[in-house]
């Protein structure tokens, strides 16, 4: 397990062939848009926060933390946050943002997790589930640190907006991949996300032993209405993320694998 202790002065990649999702080669300016964008600011991590609710007290993982706009606003309320990411380069950011009292450590949601066996009380997913082809061994370990009760509150593509990303339209039963260039600051990143319908998403967890509490498909901050009064109409009319809560059987057998 890497802690992140330093911000290295550039996270520019050689000239190398692009890899997909590489955020380290976009880390800046992915952190800057996500800061203040209208679905990122104004939308899915005020979702993400109220379906957390009140977090004074509570030991929360962030998976997928990124530059850490919502482990800042969870300890903001009082949580105690840990944040893991894959990029080395966004926790750099994220340690910048933080400071030293949030423990952030670099490591892939494929691998098996640094933690012991309810470990914390919530888990936070914040848009990084649909980059996992299979949930199967990732949704198993975030119910291994939580402890009976506990929570994992998560946010995806809406199968339904990710479903209509290729023409033709591919099979909406299907489990599959697409692609896709996110253009920032004049730089083209390719990037690759796993699409499944709405029952595999829900089957996963409960597989992996979650009971389901809540599915949203919230509303934007009304803030955003004057910020962004193109933009607001279409996302409060339209699909676009889909929020789980999702917990731990208080009754749970804590050796459920």
């Amino acid at each position: 397990m890497e802690r992140v202790t330093d911000v290295p002065e550039s996270f520019a990649r050689s000239a190398d062939r692009p890899r997909v999702n590489d955020y380290d080669s976009f880390a800046e300016a992915y952190s800057v848009e996500n800061d203040n964008s209208l679905v990122n600011a104004y939308y899915e991590r005020p979702a993400m926060l109220a379906l957390a609710g009140d977090v004074a007290g509570r030991r929360i993982l962030d998976a997928g933390c990124g530059s850490g706009p919502l482990s800042a606003a969870l300890r903001d309320r009082g949580a105690v946050v840990t944040g893991i990411d894959a990029s080395a380069g966004m926790l750099a950011l994220a340690r910048r943002r933080l400071g030293d009292d949030v423990d952030l450590h670099v490591v892939d949601l494929k691998d098996r997790l640094p933690f012991a066996d309810g470990a914390f009380d919530d888990v936070v997913a914040s848009l990084v589930l649909h980059y996992l082809e299979d949930w199967g061994p990732t949704l198993a370990e975030l119910r291994r640190v939580l402890g009976p009760g506990g929570r994992l509150i998560a946010s995806v593509d809406h199968p339904f907006v990710a479903y209509t990303f290729e023409d033709p339209r591919p099979d909406y039963f299907a489990t599959t991949s697409y692609t896709f260039d996110w253009t920032f600051n004049g730089q083209s990143v390719p990037m690759r996300f796993w699409r499944r319908p709405l029952h595999a998403l829900t089957d996963a967890f409960t597989t992996a032993g979650f009971r389901l509490s809540a599915i949203s498909e919230p509303q934007p901050d009304p803030a955003a209405r004057e910020l962004f009064p193109d933009g607001f109409q279409d996302l409060s009319t339209k699909t676009n993320f889909l929020f789980f809560v999702v917990e731990v059987p208080p009754s749970a057998d804590d050796s459920h694998e």
